[in-house]
């Protein structure tokens, strides 16, 4: 795993992404920096969920982080809406990777308390005629059921919350250690603890290349596309509890790394970039520096310049 930089930018130990695909109904959790820590190998996380929402969440919850501001490992911070951070009551029926349910069934993330948050595996009916990825899909009552017209080893995703139609996106394959997509251009998806595991779009954060409608959000230790839930809010120093209700272009970051972050677990910041000229002109609280993403030498092939705005540890 590329190491991370530590700062409070995470505000949850995971992320969480929305069964909704509108603006106003999707929500990632906040993502993590690189560790300064050299002994410290892994991604830092921000203390928010590794978890997914589908419904209208504005407050990001993102990874822990350290005194200095970093983020630590006290959660996970992986893609997608984070889900409810005490994490109790979480049941897992079947494994997503597995798909190990009866015949006629598969293996899928819901909200087991009926919320906007999967935080569950169930072996649902797979549908008579089911849709492959890239295919319009239906929902059964909300994007978090659960129930979907998906074939096996897909789920309704980007659900609109007003037709339950959405599109099917294929889950990972491999296992948690060495998670697998056939398509190139997605990258594995692992949020929620593991209920969500999803191939998505992979994304450069400078560039902001994901569709209408969605932004680029860390997730994991990668960039992928995710809907934008932040609705009316996401602008710099709203506060966040999931990832994705941040405008494109801004990260939810811990509330101690974001001016007048008060009463928050995080706020959202702007995104920089850490070759501009501009520097740290580019940040829109007074105080902020853009910070590396990744820790020197440790950045993936193409995302070397990628930083935060957050205030010096």
């Amino acid at each position: 795993m590329n190491k991370k930089i530590v700062w409070s930018v995470m505000v949850s130990a995971g992320l969480a992404l929305s069964a909704c695909g509108t603006k106003d109904d999707t929500g990632m959790t906040g993502t993590t920096l690189p560790s300064n820590d050299d002994n410290n190998d892994d991604a830092q996380d921000t203390g928010m969920d590794d978890g997914m929402t589908s419904g209208n969440t504005n407050p990001q919850e993102t990874g822990n982080m350290d005194e200095s501001g970093g983020a630590t490992d006290d959660g996970p911070m992986d893609g997608g809406f984070i889900q409810d951070p005490d994490g109790g009551g979480v049941s897992f029926e079947c494994d997503i990777f597995a798909q190990d349910c009866p015949e006629g069934e598969k293996c899928m993330p819901w909200a087991a308390d009926g919320g906007n948050s999967w935080n569950a595996t169930r072996c649902s009916p797979i549908n008579e005629n089911p849709g492959q990825p890239g295919d319009e899909c239906t929902v059964e009552g909300s994007g978090t059921s659960g129930i979907d017209s998906c074939d096996i080893g897909s789920m309704c995703w980007d659900v609109d919350p007003e037709t339950n139609v959405g599109t099917c996106v294929a889950m990972c394959t491999g296992d948690e250690s060495n998670p697998i997509c056939e398509d190139p251009d997605t990258t594995c998806t692992i949020a929620n603890d593991g209920a969500i595991v999803l191939c998505l779009p992979a994304c450069d954060p400078l560039l902001q290349d994901c569709d209408e409608g969605q932004a680029c959000y860390p997730i994991n230790d990668a960039f992928a596309c995710a809907p934008d839930a932040s609705g009316e809010m996401g602008v710099f120093g709203d506060p966040c509890e999931y990832i994705n209700v941040c405008d494109p272009g801004l990260f939810c970051l811990d509330a101690s790394v974001v001016p007048d972050c008060a009463g928050s677990v995080g706020c959202c910041s702007n995104v920089c970039d850490t070759a501009d000229p501009a520097g740290d002109a580019q940040c829109t609280g007074v105080g902020q520096t853009c910070q590396a993403w990744y820790e020197e030498g440790n950045a993936p092939p193409g995302y070397e310049d990628v930083g935060a705005c957050a205030l010096p540890a």
